[in-house]
């Protein structure tokens, strides 16, 4: 199965780099059938990545997300800003479903962030959230099938651990 990852954050705004520290690591990995995709936040020009994958995964940071994260699934919505950048990931998915009539199923992985200042380290919090995200993202991968990720998603801030 063909999967895109995007991974979106700020590597100079602390716990902001959660996204791209994994998608580092992703990186080097070299997943077969995975294109990943790095940006400080989602454009609508994104909307084209999506074409020809049959699974989506937005991975990004958040304020007030469940720790250590939420993994949920996300459908084509309109969004309520003015502007072309700083989209949603559901957002980026109604665009690509204007322009091809259909999207991949997408999931959003938020990890739990503390401090977003420009110039600040990644948190020790955030390490720890970030190592649980990784053996989410892991298993999504060694797993890459809708109907298996959405069993695991995260309800009320309950994790479902994948086995």
């Amino acid at each position: 199965m063909s999967v895109v990852i995007f991974a979106l954050g700020n590597p100079s705004r602390g716990d902001d780099a959660l996204g791209p520290l994994l998608m580092a690591e992703l990186e080097r990995q070299d997943w077969p059938g995975v294109t990943l995709v790095t940006d400080f936040q989602l454009q609508i020009e994104h909307a084209l990545d999506l074409g020809g994958h049959e699974l989506a995964l937005f991975i990004d940071a958040g304020t007030g997300t469940p720790a250590p994260f939420a993994f949920y699934e996300t459908a084509p919505a309109a969004d309520t800003s003015i502007s072309s950048h700083a989209l949603s990931p559901a957002a980026v998915l109604q665009v690509c479903a204007k322009l091809r009539q259909t999207t991949p199923p997408a999931f959003v992985l938020c990890i739990r962030g503390e401090r977003f200042e420009l110039g600040e380290a990644l948190s020790e919090e955030a390490q720890g959230h970030l190592t649980a995200a990784r053996r989410q993202v892991a298993a999504c991968l060694a797993t890459p099938e809708a109907t298996r990720w959405r069993q695991w998603q995260t309800h009320a801030g309950v994790h479902r651990t994948p086995p």
